[in-house]
């Protein structure tokens, strides 16, 4: 497990964050927890958007914790006026509820830096405050985040194929292209990364093979985002579920609190790959891992694979990517300028995993290249 004190500079300023929940007993649960992670300084509370209006105006903070359900007005209204009139890097903390997922993701999309679930079920008070620790000091330095444009993505056009329609019920669409289903693209990615996927996935074509996913996200919200995306893309996009196929045309997410892996199993028509999920360990503090996925990638898929790392925090995924490497797979990381975080790509490059350096707007023609062949290991 990194610790993450062995990172911080201790000349660097701390961080400077305003908690707004309408909850007493939350705020100061917060700040009391916050207050004793290195690099961080609580510089008030609010206890609805109006207060925290004027708070942020007043002390300037670096970084703003907002719950989204509140008195006055939501954290999604006040959200989208503060990137609107006076941008500061935000963090959502949110208690996991249907309505709660669906308004967390539209704040995803209107500029919001992560989303954190509030204490209680799978995460302590501990272990949510150090989270939120780090989101804070990365969020003091991350690239700024805009709100999302999805109508402004075209669809890459991929090579003349007979399909069936898209059916955007789980069900991936019928794509008859010879190979495709042997072909595999594994992709991570934590802080950041649910604006990432939307570009990279909602550019893609039909005719794509199996794309595996792992998105660092709380239990109840990879559920919501998945179907957010499978109604963005042609692909089909959908939370994994334990003995899922892996086919052409479709994405599969990895659910939240639960690792995925890859295997290769004996079907009707000949072996395929599929997914298991299951419980466990946190693997490099994080459940689901990309570490997990990868390394089951390498193990299955060897030079059939593509592995991609792109924003996000930590080092979840590095040496995963390395193995995908060495067995053959070709493996793309996203740029420094384009990554919110560059974090997880960088530990990755750092370690030679990566053959590729590319920024994100050009990953999703490179997933294209890679299905047409125009793209490998060997060539990289």
């Amino acid at each position: 497990m990194t610790d993450p004190t062995k990172t911080i500079d201790p000349k660097q300023r701390a961080a400077r964050v305003l908690i707004v929940d309408d909850s007493a007993i939350v705020r100061q649960v917060l700040q009391a927890q916050l207050s004793r992670q290195p690099g961080v300084e609580v510089v008030g509370a609010a206890a609805d958007p109006i207060a925290a209006r004027e708070r942020i105006l007043a002390l300037k903070p670096d970084c703003v914790i907002l719950d989204i359900e509140m008195p006055k007005m939501d954290g999604l209204t006040f959200l989208r006026k503060l990137m609107k009139f006076h941008p500061v890097p935000t963090i959502i903390c949110s208690s996991i509820t249907p309505k709660g997922c669906g308004l967390a993701l539209e704040c995803l999309e209107a500029g919001a830096f992560e989303v954190v679930s509030k204490p209680g079920g799978n995460f302590s008070v501990g272990e949510v405050a150090v989270r939120l620790g780090e989101l804070v000091r990365a969020a003091a330095h991350a690239q700024p985040q805009k709100p999302s444009a999805a109508a402004t993505i075209p669809v890459l056009a991929g090579p003349a194929v007979t399909t069936a329609s898209p059916a955007k019920t789980g069900a991936p669409p019928a794509v008859h292209r010879p190979g495709l289903a042997e072909k595999l693209v594994a992709i991570g990615t934590s802080t950041g990364g649910t604006e990432a996927l939307r570009i990279v996935l909602a550019a893609l074509p039909v005719d794509v093979p199996p794309i595996v996913m792992v998105q660092h996200m709380p239990e109840g919200f990879t559920k919501a985002f998945a179907d957010r995306l499978n109604g963005l893309c042609k692909i089909t996009v959908k939370e994994a579920e334990d003995g899922d196929l892996c086919l052409p045309g479709r994405a599969l997410l990895a659910p939240g609190n639960r690792h995925m892996r890859v295997v290769r199993e004996a079907g009707a028509g000949g072996a395929r790959w599929a997914v298991r999920v299951a419980d466990g360990p946190r693997v490099l503090r994080h459940k689901p891992s990309v570490e997990v996925l990868f390394e089951s990638c390498a193990q299955y898929a060897g030079r059939a694979a593509m592995g991609v790392i792109m924003t996000g925090m930590g080092n979840d995924g590095a040496t995963g990517l390395l193995s995908m490497r060495k067995a053959g797979a070709l493996t793309v990381g996203q740029d420094e300028a384009s990554c919110v975080v560059y974090g997880m790509p960088r530990e990755a490059a750092l370690c030679g995993a990566v053959q590729v350096v590319s920024p994100l707007d050009r990953i999703a023609k490179q997933i294209v290249d890679f299905t047409n062949g125009a793209l490998t290991a060997q060539a990289a």
